[in-house]
């Protein structure tokens, strides 16, 4: 018996971004379109998991700067270290200068270069800062950040892979998911969390509230930023475009939620 269509979707996107065991049965355009919508859901469990675990390690006293490295390291973990590695390809094809067939064909390779090695560095020094400060905050705080981050990393996954937005190679993750999304489908996506977030925001006050909401927004602009910078480069989308984007949202979420506190 077939499964629903909602239900593939949800099977596609944990199994393609998360480690959890969850079989993908269909590799589709439909099943790559309803896995890209459902991204987000995705970011709330492991937004969800990395609060979980700092606000354990607060409860047993291991104080904020430890449960935010926690925090952080959780969703590499979850996603076996993907999205910081398509972060890091993409920093050594951007940081490479070369022509784009040149560039992709670094990305590809297995060893990280000097730029990847500088953004992984200083992106996850800026994720540590700013959970550590915002656990310091208050613990509903640092907790809703971890949340609101994972969520902002995945909706820029779904607005990467909106109609348009070509693939830079015709195989790998990148291919199978380019286009696959309408142009309205996301931002409807995109409306419907950043509301959640403004209403998860919004347990510690509604100007934490609004905060959470800009937040993402601001988070989603900024990936959107490099998304568009490498399209002119690579012609298109990579899988490794689409983790730098994940991490560029999460990271700039969480610093925007430090500011204005």
């Amino acid at each position: 018996m077939s499964t629903p269509r909602s239900l593939d979707g949800l099977r596609f996107a944990f199994g393609t971004l998360t480690v959890l065991p969850v079989e993908v049965t269909r590799w589709d355009r439909e099943a790559a379109r309803g896995g890209m919508l459902s991204a987000p859901v995705v970011g709330l469990v492991v937004g969800g998991c990395a609060a979980g675990l700092g606000l354990l390690l607060l409860f047993l006293g291991a104080g904020p700067l430890l449960a935010a490295v926690a925090s952080a390291a959780v969703p590499a973990v979850l996603t076996r270290g993907l999205h910081l590695d398509g972060l890091a390809d993409t920093a050594d094809g951007l940081g490479s200068g070369k022509p784009a067939e040149d560039a992709l064909r670094i990305m590809k390779q297995s060893d990280i270069g000097p730029f990847g090695v500088l953004t992984l560095v200083f992106v996850l020094l800026a994720q540590v800062a700013a959970l550590a400060r915002l656990y310091d905050d208050s613990w509903a705080r640092g907790a809703v950040a971890a949340v609101t981050a994972a969520v902002a990393a995945r909706l820029a996954l779904t607005l990467a892979a909106r109609a348009g937005v070509p693939a830079a190679r015709p195989e790998g993750l990148g291919a199978a998911v380019a286009g696959v999304v309408p142009v309205p489908g996301a931002l409807a996506v995109t409306a419907a969390f950043t509301l959640g977030a403004a209403a998860l925001g919004g347990v510690t006050g509604v100007y934490d509230g609004v905060r959470t909401a800009v937040a993402v927004v601001l988070a989603l602009a900024a990936a959107e930023l490099l998304l568009r910078h490498c399209t002119r480069r690579f012609g298109g989308v990579t899988g490794d475009v689409f983790g730098g984007l994940a991490e560029t949202a999460a990271t700039a979420a969480l610093v925007l939620l430090t500011l204005g506190g």
